[in-house]
């Protein structure tokens, strides 16, 4: 092989890299990094349900988690749980951040990577929401005949849970609430609330509470009306096939990240504690939850 075809041959593989990493999402700005290490990138799914609007931090991040991994690391955004699934399923993901709802509902191809630590536990709940004004609503059986937001179809929080509760009353949420639509991110079932498009909506209890942080004057113009049962935090997840020393070199740098001054910081902007590898028994509310409402009459 002459030195020309060399070349031609490593000009050919990073076109079909970069075409691959634009098919995937991948934002053109993590072009340049991906390339500049050696080996395959490992690609991590994530959605707007849990991050939003976050380029900055995104960047960091995947930048602390390529040195400490040594090897390329891109973030593959998508609008839904649906799409990241299908992704991972189909091999063109490594991991994702995903829901419980989605992962006990697709197990059997992925594998619990890692679960984040929210006031030192691998715990949330979900939040039943009103707009801040609203001062009579007193539970969800108040909110019959209103219009309601989700946030996806497959978030625990954001969709399983009040249907899981209006399933309790056999009720269905077509029937029970006037209309209902979808925001695929649980700071925008926030929005929708504060600003009364909806009057009520099912939200990450973390979200809310983080977005009570890092933006006081919109969760003020809601109202927690109520929480359910603590449920196992969204985890992140790895394909089945992802394989055995990648899967324990990324999550070994999760659960190390609270063991330094970087990574601490980027946690604390997460507002999280750190990572556990958890275990599968913390979703089993979420399944039992899942076949009650796929089996209700």
């Amino acid at each position: 092989m002459t030195p020309a075809d060399s070349d031609e041959g490593t000009n050919v593989t990073r076109r079909r890299f970069c075409a691959t990493l634009a098919l995937c999402g991948v934002a053109p700005g993590a072009f340049a990094a991906a390339l500049a290490s050696e080996g395959p990138p490992l690609r991590l799914g994530l959605t707007p349900v849990f991050l939003d609007d976050q380029s900055i931090f995104l960047e960091a991040w995947r930048g602390y988690l390529a040195a400490r991994l040594q090897r390329p690391v891109v973030f593959v955004q998508r609008g839904s749980y649906r799409e990241i699934v299908d992704l991972l399923n189909q091999g063109q993901l490594d991991a994702a951040w995903l829901c419980g709802f989605p992962f006990v509902r697709h197990e059997r191809r992925l594998r619990l990577l890692a679960v984040p630590l929210f006031q030192g536990r691998p715990l949330y709940r979900s939040y039943l929401i009103v707009p801040a004004g609203d001062t009579h609503t007193k539970s969800l059986l108040d909110l019959r005949g209103k219009v309601f937001a989700y946030s996806d179809p497959d978030s625990n929080s954001g969709f399983l849970y009040p249907q899981f509760a209006l399933a309790k009353i056999r009720e269905r949420s077509e029937v029970f609430f006037a209309r209902t639509f979808y925001t695929w991110s649980h700071r925008k079932v926030v929005e929708a609330v504060a600003v009364e498009l909806a009057q009520g909506g099912a939200v990450d209890g973390y979200i809310w509470e983080t977005l009570r942080l890092s933006h006081p004057q919109l969760t003020a113009r809601t109202r927690v009306v109520e929480q359910s049962p603590e449920f196992g935090f969204p985890p992140f997840v790895a394909r089945s096939t992802l394989p055995a020393k990648d899967f324990t070199a990324l999550r070994g740098v999760l659960i190390a990240m609270h063991n330094d001054g970087e990574g601490k910081k980027l946690l604390g902007q997460l507002n999280l504690d750190g990572f556990t590898p958890g275990e599968r028994k913390l979703y089993d509310g979420i399944a039992r939850m899942a076949e009650k409402v796929a089996n209700r009459p």
